[in-house]
């Protein structure tokens, strides 16, 4: 009896990525998944109560697949949201730059999000949306960034779904800190495009 045994590179896999958008009612959550996913500006406010995408994109050489949920920033629908916390890889906790009150509200959201998980490292992202509301702004850069760096660990971007700017840089820093706390990557684009090194070994008997 002989025994062969072939080894196959195991050809790159299409990581997927359940990303989770989080904040007040108001702040633009749905703006900037639609901006990411269908490439447009949506103006008017229609209150999400769950809405579901799946969208490709490549981060740093690897392909990967987004699923993103899309959640209600009402309260009557914040029961919900342990559900769609404990489901999630990372998070996008979002507040509009012109209320401090949205601002406020995440760390409501972020507590939650900690105390589902266990732990105080998980994937995120704080996000001040509507940066091109600047003459009405409420929440400084500086505090926001404050609250990230000092209190939550986390990374801090600012955002316009009308202008698209930085939107889908929110994304691929959501993919980043997946990889990250993962433990498939040191979240920073090293070694990117680089195929994995895993064998598949076929024995013929």
């Amino acid at each position: 009896m002989r025994i062969i045994i072939i080894d196959f590179p195991m050809a790159t896999m299409r990581r997927e990525y359940k990303l989770v958008i989080l904040g007040a009612g108001g702040v633009g959550k749905s703006a900037l998944t639609m901006r990411l996913v269908q490439g447009v500006f949506v103006e008017k406010y229609d209150p999400t109560i769950e809405d579901f995408y799946r969208h490709q994109i490549e981060v740093d050489g690897a392909p990967c697949t987004l699923e993103i949920l899309d959640t209600a920033g009402t309260e009557q629908f914040a029961a919900m949201r342990q559900l769609y916390i404990a489901n999630g890889h990372a998070f996008a906790l979002v507040y509009s730059i012109d209320s401090q009150a949205s601002f406020l509200e995440l760390q409501t959201i972020h507590q939650q999000i900690v105390d589902v998980k266990s732990s105080s490292q998980v994937a995120m992202v704080l996000v001040g949306n509507k940066c091109d509301m600047e003459m009405d702004r409420e929440v400084s850069k500086e505090q926001a960034d404050q609250l990230a760096n000092r209190s939550w660990n986390c990374s801090f971007i600012e955002t316009s779904a009308k202008t698209d700017t930085n939107v889908r840089e929110l994304f691929v820093e959501l993919v980043r800190k997946t990889n990250q706390y993962m433990g498939m990557g040191d979240g920073k684009g090293k070694g990117k495009g680089k195929k994995s090194k895993s064998k598949i070994k076929c024995e013929i008997l």
